[in-house]
């Protein structure tokens, strides 16, 4: 009963609101709409990239499993790289030339002969804090059976919301002082099984 009655309350609202003719109700519509999408975007993107992000790693151990079990032989790295681009390809996109050249995603796979070589932190070309990565020193060259391997993947995500670019993007180009990207970073380090 009490339903009902709320029910009819909220039914002669929306008929006052659909006859009113003043303009009222459309002209705080037209205010108030923007100012909610505007904050209504960063968020939604955030969680966008966060959830990419989970699966850029995940992307990233799935492939540092198949080389540490031997499950499956790379022997080119265009062909790691495939395999790389269709794991993520649930939420990120490659660009059709991405298997054989580096556009959004950088790979680095090399065999260390122990786990104190391994490098921490992220190779950029500058000392200053986002400046963009530098990729000079990538290669792929996996290890085989009982090896010490590394494998590192950077995805560089696109941020659309212009606004907002600056408080989420870790990238900035050389010779540039706009933000551009934001850099997600995954490492896997791992002996490989006696395969």
């Amino acid at each position: 009963m009490a339903g009902n009655a709320v029910f009819r309350r909220g039914n002669g609202f929306l008929r006052r609101l659909i006859g009113d003719r003043t303009g009222a109700a459309a002209l705080e519509f037209a205010i108030l709409v923007p100012v909610f999408l505007i904050a209504l975007f960063p968020p939604f993107e955030t969680f966008t990239a966060f959830i990419a992000e989970q699966v850029f790693v995940n992307a990233t151990d799935t492939m540092a499993r198949r080389l540490r079990t031997g499950e499956v032989v790379y022997t080119s790295e265009e062909q790691f790289r495939q395999a790389f681009c269709a794991e993520i390809s649930i939420l990120i996109t490659c660009s059709a030339t991405e298997g054989k050249t580096a556009n959004r995603l950088f790979i680095d796979v090399r065999s260390v002969a122990d786990f104190s070589e391994v490098r921490a932190g992220i190779p950029r070309k500058g000392t200053t804090a986002g400046s963009d990565l530098d990729t000079s020193g990538f290669k792929f060259a996996p290890g085989g059976p009982n090896t010490i391997n590394v494998v590192r993947a950077y995805y560089r995500w696109p941020v659309t919301v212009d606004y907002y670019r600056a408080y989420t993007t870790n990238l900035r180009p050389a010779g540039s002082s706009m933000p551009s990207d934001y850099l997600m970073a995954a490492t896997a380090v791992f002996r490989s099984e006696s395969y």
